[in-house]
């Protein structure tokens, strides 16, 4: 699949852009309009730059508000559109994006824009430029692709085709099966993008809210397998809007829409194997091997998802008050490892890496996750082939070799050979005889909590589904005193692997102005199940741990939701426990003081439970905040 990006994706001048696109591999680029324009370089210098960047020049674009319009401005269009051909002679550039007009039509006559659409293909003709006709999902008359190409096939010149854009499409629900019923020498051009569903108008949704395939909620698979069902072999491009993208460092940004393009050609491949599997399933015969279209779509190792938590790590320069919550929550410290500065506290099944190597004055943060695979190495290769950067280990004789990789936070991760006794080999590097199975499951990490930067919450998204197989689920926002949070949960299916990601709003501490550092307003944290947490807490308490503060006015709220018996209750408000209670169980759980950016969480899940606590969420947010502000004003 030869791969594309529109310049108007990315943030920069547009040499930085096309410089970006070379780097994160891809074959070509769109030249949006006005990154030329607004460009110091000359067409012939565009022109040679992409040619040393190995970069083809796929699409100019956009040309707007051409049909549908009088003799007078027909004219005036014929004239701009004649130098605009002379420009891309100049580029090199052969393929021109023409839109359904939104702004100037003023005749609605099909037999009109086929004549008008006939003049400008001539023209276009005698230039050697090759018109691509895209019907805008919010065009004035010609909002609908099959209605656009149905002008095409009436024009029936060599120089016009349609081009194909999933968010026009699938934006207005338009059912994408009649793509194969398209002359594939007629799709001049194909572009895709994603985006979530929401409640708003098309163009304000377009111009702001696309992203990525894979970080929204479009079927892309399916439209992709109609268009090489077709029979296209031309690029398939990029077209993405939005705001938070075009503010972002632009190498990342360009490596992160490349790696949304290997994802969608694995999908799609995978939607045409099943397609084809159902087809051939009610014939009543065997699906045979994959058929083959002009288009060769390329697949990925294949992995299955992760069998749960191998262990957390939290790296700090002082690790002596995370020894000691560790402790106070009923942790058992097994050892320091033999060659590293790293020890290892284990509850039941659940593990922490306590990581001394830190940069001094470093304050406690989550640095590492692993998870348990079947297939390290080619979890890996899989990882690294969707451009997720390898983390170096070293290892030294009889130690176990990691697999690892940065998520786009930063935040390691690591793939272990799992067992399916929940211990793991690697452990008896810290001490003889820790590799043995333990006796109950008495504890497990039941989900980690980790903050995203807002520039790269959507790349996380999409990080975590094609690297490490979750599925994300639909996210929520919580509210916080200052703002909302948006939660986005990706898990296995079986719920053994829940990872939180959290967009939260960062904020300035007072006397930010002379030049001190914003600090987020929201923390990470690591949650831990256990089978009782009330005698939990109790031990917990005893040994003297500092819970996170829940305030009295929570308590009569509860009370008043869920009239719970009093000395249950009583219970709760005396260990700062929170509650939660839905159709198919229970959900019980507290929280620890922050230390650095950490904090833990233990949590008991009753029947079939499957939440995080969510209404309760407000509440450790506003604690949270509280003492953050009030630790503020002290400090200063």
């Amino acid at each position: 699949m030869r791969t594309g990006i529109a310049t108007v994706c990315l943030s920069g001048t547009l040499k930085e852009k096309m410089q970006a696109c070379a780097i994160a591999g891809f074959d070509g680029i769109e030249i949006f309009e006005q990154d030329l324009v607004t460009s110091s370089l000359s067409p012939e210098d565009v022109r040679k730059m992409a040619a040393d960047l190995g970069l083809t020049l796929d699409l100019y674009q956009p040309f707007r508000d051409f049909d549908s319009v009088t003799e007078d401005l027909l004219a005036a269009n014929l004239r701009r559109a004649e130098a605009k051909f002379r420009l891309m002679s100049r580029l090199g550039m052969d393929t021109i994006l023409v839109c359904t007009n939104v702004a100037t039509a003023t005749i609605d006559d099909d037999d009109l824009r086929a004549a008008q659409l006939s003049a400008l293909a001539d023209l276009a003709g005698e230039h050697g430029v090759k018109v691509a006709y895209e019907a805008l999902a919010w065009g004035k008359y010609v909002n609908d692709y099959e209605h656009a190409h149905r002008l095409v096939e009436t024009v029936d010149h060599p120089n016009l085709g349609t081009c194909l854009d999933s968010f026009h499409i699938l934006s207005r629900d338009w059912d994408t099966a009649p793509i194969e019923n398209i002359n594939a020498d007629k799709i001049f051009f194909v572009q895709v993008a994603d985006a979530p569903k929401l409640s708003m108008d098309v163009l304000s949704w377009s111009r702001h809210y696309r992203v990525f395939p894979g970080e929204g909620q479009f079927e892309l698979a399916k439209f992709m397998g109609h268009v090489v069902r077709a029979g296209y072999t031309g690029p398939v491009s990029l077209e993405v809007f939005n705001d938070v993208f075009r503010q972002s460092d632009v190498e990342r940004t360009a490596v992160d829409a490349m790696r949304s393009l290997i994802w969608l050609e694995e999908q799609s491949a995978k939607w045409l194997d099943a397609a084809s599997a159902g087809t051939a399933g009610a014939a009543g015969t065997q699906a045979s091997a994959r058929r083959r279209y002009p288009m060769e779509l390329a697949t990925l190792p294949q992995v299955a998802e992760p069998a749960g938590f191998n262990f957390a790590e939290v790296k700090a320069a002082d690790t002596g008050v995370l020894e000691k919550v560790l402790g106070q929550l009923g942790f058992e410290f097994n050892g320091r490892h033999r060659t590293k500065d790293v020890q290892l506290w284990t509850m039941g099944h659940a593990r922490v890496i306590i990581n001394e190597q830190a940069p001094e004055a470093a304050e406690p943060a989550i640095a590492a996750l692993g998870f348990d695979v079947d297939s390290p190495v080619i979890a890996s290769a899989r990882a690294q082939q969707l451009k997720a950067p390898v983390v170096p280990r070293k290892s030294q004789a009889n130690e176990e070799v990691f697999q690892g990789f940065a998520a786009p936070d930063s935040t390691e991760i690591f793939l272990c050979q799992g067992n399916p006794d929940g211990t793991a080999a690697w452990t008896r590097e810290f001490g003889e005889g820790l590799e043995v199975p333990f006796g109950a499951r008495t504890a497990v990490i039941d989900h980690v909590n980790l903050a995203q930067p807002w520039q790269h919450f959507d790349e996380a998204v999409l990080f975590y589904t094609s690297a490490l197989a979750l599925e994300p689920q639909p996210y929520a926002e919580v509210a916080s005193p200052s703002g909302l949070v948006r939660s986005q949960v990706m898990q296995t299916s079986d719920r053994d692997v829940r990872l939180v990601l959290n967009l939260a709003p960062v904020i300035q501490q007072d006397g930010a102005e002379s030049g001190t550092a914003p600090r987020k307003t929201y923390q990470e944290h690591i949650a831990f199940a256990v089978d009782d947490l009330v005698a939990t807490a109790r031990a917990a308490r005893d040994r003297g741990l500092a819970f996170l503060q829940i305030p009295e006015n929570y308590y009569e709220d509860l009370d008043a939701r869920f009239d719970l018996d009093p000395g249950f209750l009583a219970t709760l408000r005396d260990l700062n426990l929170l509650y939660d209670r839905d159709a198919d169980g229970e959900f019980l759980h507290f929280y620890t003081a922050t230390v650095g950016s950490v904090f833990f969480e233990m949590v008991e899940r009753r029947g079939s439970y499957d939440g995080y606590g969510a209404p309760n969420a407000p509440v450790r947010h506003a604690v949270q905040y509280d003492h953050l502000h009030r630790l503020t004003q002290t400090n200063r």
